[in-house]
């Protein structure tokens, strides 16, 4: 039987497509949002980092890349509602979401875990994916045309990393909203997923000592970190319907850490 599944001009996958990426300023976010405007998509760059955000949306548009940039904070509801209604009055609509938008937090053993650093990794990493999928879902609903949205987990959202309970539960979250709202709007023609990402060489990473940054290379089976464009490459594929059966799925991107 011969393959007939067409062949995807990746310079066009997203052409007519309007995305929104949070936490876009620089890592991965920098990365898919570069990776989607390169496919057609016109991007909105969305982060608490002002002026890294217009930089990152000047980058892109000097590419050629349609891009907007929106100041956000995923931890307030008002913000992130302001950031979607902005893609839609900028671009005409939203078709494609990724929220990435998270931070680290400092390493400490459960029982001694500062409650204040707990609520502000679980406020951006759990509470900020709920209200970017709460104000984007409906969006993407009431147009009628589908949608993709990607949440950025982690490898923590499902194996343990000792010393980092805020950010292992709050990832751990991160899958439960994607597999609740994954099977909610499959129906309705709207995807939701999830990537897992491995130790990727970001900005989050840049502060580490050499011993830490070569130990965390050494969990790894393919002995080095993941790149930005590495994932970014991931989550295009589940934002196109080259991945149109897929929804309310985790998909790791982790050079086999979790194998072992």
């Amino acid at each position: 039987m011969s393959d007939t599944t067409p062949v995807t001009d990746h310079a066009t996958e997203f052409a007519g497509k309007t995305a929104l990426v949070t936490g876009a300023a620089s890592g991965i976010g920098l990365a898919t949002a570069r990776r989607l405007g390169a496919g057609g998509a016109r991007v909105v760059i969305a982060d608490h980092n002002a002026e890294g955000a217009e930089k990152a949306a000047a980058e892109l548009t000097a590419q050629g890349i349609e891009a907007a940039a929106v100041t956000l904070d995923v931890t307030r509801p008002e913000s992130v509602e302001a950031a979607v209604r902005f893609t839609v009055a900028t671009f005409g609509g939203l078709d494609l979401a990724v929220n990435n938008a998270g931070i680290g937090g400092p390493s400490a053993p459960t029982g001694a875990y500062d409650i204040e650093a707990y609520d502000r990794v679980v406020r951006t990493n759990l509470d900020g994916v709920f209200y970017s999928m709460r104000y984007e879902l409906p969006v993407m609903e009431a147009a009628g045309r589908g949608g993709a949205i990607v949440n950025v987990a982690s490898i923590l959202g499902s194996v343990a990393f000792p010393g980092s309970i805020a950010y292992v539960a709050a990832k751990h979250g991160v899958l439960g909203l994607t597999k609740t709202a994954g099977a909610e709007y499959a129906s309705k023609g709207i995807r939701v997923n999830a990537v897992g990402p491995g130790f990727i060489e970001t900005p989050l990473l840049q502060t580490m000592d050499k011993a830490a940054h070569d130990g965390l290379v050494a969990l790894h089976p393919a002995g080095r970190l993941g790149r930005s464009e590495e994932v970014a490459e991931l989550i295009a594929f589940l934002l196109s319907e080259r991945a149109s059966f897929m929804a309310g799925g985790y998909h790791l991107v982790d050079g086999a850490y979790t194998a072992v």
